[in-house]
């Protein structure tokens, strides 16, 4: 006779939440259980809200840990307890969907149990989706920039928003980066916000030249990207005291500014962030204390554009906005500036960097002569998941030794 699945019931504030096979391990190397990540968001659960509580989040569900598949949930499941709050949205691309809009703990326990590992929440609040509270400044580098690159531009972000009035709040963004958050008067569009961001980018890289750039395309990125496109509608990252898809099970670990020169990325996970939440409370508790004006950095923005630096590229599933530039990287542009080819696609990251290998012992002149940044590892959003191409700048490869094109190895 089958026996019942098992489960746990976790009380929280008089609300039960069932976790349905609490033991199961999602995270293999550290051990980690779907139990422990329940309980992790309840030990966080005041940080965690002020980040992600009150917004539309999108659900990013890892049901067979982070060695498995995992994709994005729109569309809150139908079966949930009533006491889950949800709202409605429409997306840039017509489409509609009701989103989860955790409250309380008990939501983000009920969220664990559906494997979502991470908290991704719009920056918007569920009483206004059309003006943005947040504005996001992600620091996000390119393969080989070192942790105290990352560093260094930090603290020339946090100097460039200062000098125009804007107070910003950095965390960890659990992965490779650093994530700066700004929280703004509720007076601007998505598209004002977007171009702000924009602006900030190119203040940051006119300052650190050699450290970071605002260029959309991976081709022509060095050192640390500002990726101003976060701002973008429908645009989610992974918020406060999110858990992410690494081995050890790290987070993404609100900090204090005297903080971003001494912390290291693996000092925060799952199992180290509850004590340093109760030791220190929330490093972003007075996040919500006072809502900049971003007249200031959109005035900057007016500048840029008379200056010649009119709008940069969207993300590709946009519709082409006004004043945008020509929506086509540069090296398949008519005369290509880049000399790339493309290594392969796969469902995983690790099956398309397997080619990557294959690829190198078979030209290994052209290989020895690449460096970090010519390599692109491009993650591939799809409807519902997403997939990995692997392509390869050549510019560093005298032409002699460049091999052409191959067949995509893997071909996904």
């Amino acid at each position: 006779m089958a026996t019942a699945p098992e489960r746990e019931i976790v009380n929280v504030a008089g609300r039960e939440v069932a976790i349905s096979n609490p033991r199961k391990v999602l995270f293999p190397k550290a051990g980690y259980t779907k139990l422990d990540l329940a309980r992790y968001y309840l030990a966080v659960a005041d940080g965690a809200l002020r980040g992600a509580g009150g917004r539309p989040n999108v659900l990013v569900r890892y049901p067979n840990g982070v060695d498995g598949e995992f994709f994005f949930q729109k569309r809150a499941p139908t079966s949930r307890p009533p006491w889950i709050e949800v709202v409605s949205l429409r997306f840039p691309s017509g489409r509609t969907a009701e989103e989860v809009v955790p409250r309380d703990a008990a939501a983000l326990a009920w969220m664990a149990n559906l494997a979502c590992l991470e908290l991704h929440p719009h920056p918007v609040r569920a009483d206004d989706l059309d003006r943005p509270d947040e504005l996001r400044v992600d620091l996000d580098p390119v393969s080989g920039v070192t942790w105290s690159q990352i560093q260094t531009v930090t603290r020339v972000v946090r100097a460039t928003l200062e000098d125009f009035g804007l107070i910003g709040w950095p965390k960890t963004s659990g992965s490779r980066g650093i994530h700066v958050y700004v929280r703004i008067e509720r007076r601007w569009t998505f598209g004002e916000v977007r171009r702000a961001a924009l602006a900030i980018a190119r203040e940051v890289e006119r300052r650190a030249p050699d450290l970071a750039t605002s260029k959309w395309w991976k081709e022509e990125r060095h050192g640390v990207f500002l990726d101003y496109n976060q701002n973008a509608k429908d645009r989610t990252v992974a918020s406060a005291y999110s858990v992410r898809p690494t081995p050890d099970a790290r987070v993404s670990a609100p900090l204090a500014w005297d903080e971003v020169d001494e912390c290291e990325l693996a000092d925060f996970t799952l199992a180290t962030m509850p004590a340093r939440f109760a030791e220190l409370g929330d490093r972003h508790a007075g996040i919500d204390d006072r809502s900049c004006s971003l007249e200031r950095v959109l005035e900057l923005s007016a500048k840029q554009e008379r200056d010649g630096q009119g709008d940069a590229p969207w993300p590709p599933h946009y519709r082409k906005q006004e004043g945008e530039p020509a929506r086509v990287q540069p090296s398949k542009r008519r005369v290509s500036r880049y000399p790339l080819i493309e290594i392969g696609r796969a469902p995983k990251k690790e099956a398309a960097l397997a080619g990557l290998e294959r690829w190198k012992a078979r030209h290994p002149d052209a290989a020895a002569h690449l460096e970090a940044a010519d390599i692109l590892v491009d993650a591939m959003r799809g409807r519902f998941r997403t997939w990995t191409r692997v392509r390869v700048n050549l510019q560093h490869v005298p032409e002699a030794l460049r091999p052409a094109q191959d067949a995509l190895d893997p071909d996904f």
